[in-house]
């Protein structure tokens, strides 16, 4: 199992010096490296290159741009598995360079890009040109995840191999289901000769259909048709007894159920290959926000019970969960504007992800920021294979360098996506990106 190698490139002064970064005097918090504590870090050529205090005053001036991190939480770069980008196809909703802005200013230094586009990213060349833009927008790094079948109808397999060459870090048919329970062994089967996971969007179709929101009292009250948290538990389950049957590795998207919890906690009991992520809001809100029918709250999986909330934190503190994602899901306002049933699926949150992480665990005392980092940061690195996650000398610099006492006021009018579709609008949130350092360079920095 090899880690994918960063592009890197030398960079030098005018005068023939390497480039320099000194962070000076934040509170380093790297779980990979068991470290917590005041101190420098250095980066030099796009590389972490020292960790220490009194770095600036060993240096000499002229070779160094310094990042005064007095009061900041310095970490690896967060790295979210999990987001749409809408390009190709949807461009007037979001691209690439949009929503690699967008990442960056919530303190993402990598993101990987689901491949529900139009068309598909199911072949070697949506895949480079996904690569290629990402390049060209040169803020956060995206990683494309290449489909699961070919137009993502569920009826035969995408070539693997030729996506993976082109740069693809998993594969997935995100947005729906792979409802063929044959299909999904043959992937995990074939996606284990890559080394890379398949990402699964946990639905059981006949029993999703039509729902528009959690099935309970809510739904009942609103009249909506409600979605149960069996649509979701039946396909995990499924989905793990293929991964162990096949040996594949199984990443269970957005969980949103206590029943997954604890489906997940006796598939790793087992040693089966499954990880699992979570989406800020399904931490935070309730169904309680659909409210009197504000789309800005729909969602797939939907937003679920005050129980749901409190199993999902739990399984993140202990581990059951292993990543916190976005799903970032820009949406065109007037798509938003329709009836409740109608609308389509899906918030943003790339920008308040940071906020609402702290302000509804870590403020509460449910985890503490190094187990933050560890699911921002260094599980998503290690469970995906990518590079970041870590501090480490001679590693990527890619860092996230936050503060977790800001207190702000979400104003969707004011975020790098294009999306305003955010059930978080008005609110105050704890915690908010000051510096984004993606391969040694500052590419999210506080408005002068």
């Amino acid at each position: 199992m090899t880690d994918r190698t960063a592009d890197t490139k030398g960079r030098t002064t005018d005068n023939g010096q390497r480039t320099t970064l000194i962070l000076r005097g934040g509170r380093v918090v790297d779980p990979s490296q068991n470290l917590d504590e005041i101190t420098d870090v250095a980066i030099v050529d796009g590389k972490i290159d020292a960790i220490g205090r009194g770095l600036a005053e060993s240096r000499l001036a002229a070779e160094y741009e310094l990042l005064d991190c007095a009061g900041l939480i310095v970490s690896p770069g967060f790295i979210d598995v999990h987001c749409h980008l809408r390009e190709p196809g949807r461009e007037e909703v979001e691209t690439i360079a949009t929503g690699a802005a967008a990442a960056a200013a919530g303190g993402f230094t990598a993101v990987c890009a689901m491949p529900n586009t139009d068309p598909v990213t199911d072949n070697q060349a949506a895949v480079g040109f996904v690569v290629r833009q990402a390049q060209r927008a040169a803020m956060a790094r995206v990683y494309p995840i290449g489909a699961v079948s070919v137009q993502q109808k569920g009826e035969s397999l995408a070539e693997f191999g030729e996506m993976v060459a082109a740069g693809a870090v998993a594969v997935s048919d995100d947005g729906r289901p792979v409802a063929s329970a044959h299909l999904m062994r043959t992937a995990l089967e074939y996606a284990r000769s890559f080394d890379i996971p398949v990402a699964d969007h946990c639905e059981e179709p006949t029993l999703a259909f039509g729902g528009a929101m959690n099935e309970g009292a809510a739904s009942m009250r609103l009249g909506l048709k409600g979605i149960p948290a069996e649509a979701e538990e039946i396909m995990a389950i499924r989905d793990m007894l293929l991964a162990r049957r096949t040996g594949g590795h199984i990443h269970l998207c957005h969980m949103s159920t206590r029943g997954s919890v604890e489906l997940i906690r006796w598939g790793k009991d087992r040693n089966i290959r499954v990880t699992a992520e979570v989406c800020p809001h399904h931490l935070s809100l309730t169904e309680d926000a659909v409210g009197d029918y504000d789309t800005h709250a729909k969602m797939n999986p939907p937003l679920r019970s005050a129980d749901d909330v409190a199993a999902l934190r739990d399984a993140v503190k202990d581990g059951t969960i292993d990543v916190i994602a976005t799903d970032h899901a820009p949406h065109h306002y007037d798509e938003k504007e329709r009836a409740f049933a109608d609308a389509p699926n899906g918030i943003v949150g790339f920008e308040t992800a940071l906020g609402v992480n702290i302000t509804w665990l870590v403020k509460p005392g449910i985890i503490d920021l190094r187990l933050l980092v560890e699911r921002m940061s260094c599980a998503p690195a290690r469970i995906f294979r990518l590079p970041g996650g870590t501090l480490r000398r001679g590693s990527v610099a890619d860092v996230t360098v936050f503060d977790p006492t800001a207190q702000w006021k979400v104003d969707a009018k004011a975020f790098r996506t294009k999306g305003r579709n955010t059930p978080y609008q008005g609110m105050t949130l704890t915690g908010r990106a000051r510096f984004t350092v993606v391969d040694g360079r500052i590419v999210h920095r506080p408005a002068r």
